[in-house]
């Protein structure tokens, strides 16, 4: 049950535990990125105009071009 919980969705992306791990945690730290810079844009419309757009963009594509 517990190798299930935490080994079957990483190896269906064929990645191991800890290589699953470092993926999700970089990409949550470009999305707090990124809603930081949306945050920011809110206040201040003419800073960082393109930025979050450009990330979730660039996200995106890492998850499309990834095993699932």
């Amino acid at each position: 049950m517990i190798q299930r919980l935490f080994l079957d969705h990483p190896a269906a992306v064929d990645e191991s535990y800890l290589e699953h791990a470092r993926f999700a945690s970089g990409f949550s730290g470009w999305l707090i990125l990124a809603g930081l810079a949306a945050a920011v844009h809110a206040v201040l419309p003419f800073a960082c105009q393109a930025t979050a757009s450009r990330i979730i963009r660039r996200l995106h594509a890492r998850i499309e071009n990834r095993g699932h």
